[in-house]
């Protein structure tokens, strides 16, 4: 008797563990929380003529309230060049470094649409778009303040800046899955659009407008724990 109900206990518990393992598999887990990491590539606007393409590099911690909600504290530090002394008629010409840290909200479209009967829904759900605010710390490495076409033509400004901005972002998450049906792994492309609420990041105060950059970034992003489930399938079978 004593045997026969080991049994059943050894059986029931097994099946327990076998219905979680099941449910664990089945795609609708996922991690809350991520680091990641990506390259960026800057377009400066604000009071120079000739674009120049720069760099960043930026670290985040994103917290997943949901599957497709993130909420994202990050750090970017990189460079912004602007203008051509030679042949610009104004003649700015500027090169700083910057440092930002930024709080973002991001929602993929998986949150607001049913992908579960639709291969192309299913591609589209990992588009995001997202923003936030942020402060930018700036300093100028280098600069030319005067015309070599206009004569006496000077533009003034400071040469360090501390800026609120607004970061804007849309993009799309590449998920990928690991055995356990779960994204832990991803790969992020975007644009994001950073409008500074000053005149001083490139080191000119002319015009009425602000200055901003724009940028396009790749990364990666690695679950790194808190593991739960999602109300719908995260990756449906089949796609």
């Amino acid at each position: 008797m004593k045997r026969s109900t080991l049994r059943i206990t050894l059986l029931t518990v097994f099946a327990c563990l076998s219905a979680l393992a099941s449910k664990a598999q089945n795609g609708y887990d996922y991690s809350q929380y991520d680091l990641g990491a990506y390259v960026g590539f800057n377009s400066f606007y604000g009071d120079t003529e000739t674009p120049v393409s720069t760099k960043a590099v930026a670290l985040n911690f994103n917290y997943n309230q949901t599957a497709f909600v993130n909420y994202i504290l990050e750090l970017q530090t990189g460079t912004l060049k602007g203008g051509n002394a030679a042949t610009d008629q104004l003649g700015r010409q500027f090169a700083a470094n910057y440092t930002y840290v930024a709080f973002r909200l991001q929602v993929q479209a998986g949150e607001l649409i049913d992908y579960s009967r639709s291969g192309v829904l299913n591609f589209f759900k990992n588009f995001y778009v997202g923003a936030g605010v942020g402060m930018l710390y700036s300093n100028i490495t280098s600069i030319n303040r005067y015309s070599t076409q206009l004569s006496g033509y000077y533009t003034p400004g400071d040469n360090s800046a501390s800026e609120l901005f607004l970061p804007a972002r849309i993009g799309y998450e590449f998920k990928i899955f690991s055995p356990n049906q779960r994204p832990d792994y991803k790969i992020d492309i975007g644009y994001q659009y950073n409008q500074v609420f000053g005149d001083q990041l490139d080191g000119f105060k002319a015009g009425t407008h602000t200055d901003a950059y724009g940028q396009f970034t790749i990364g990666v992003k690695i679950s790194v724990g808190g593991v739960t489930s999602y109300r719908k399938q995260i990756k449906k079978p089949g796609y």
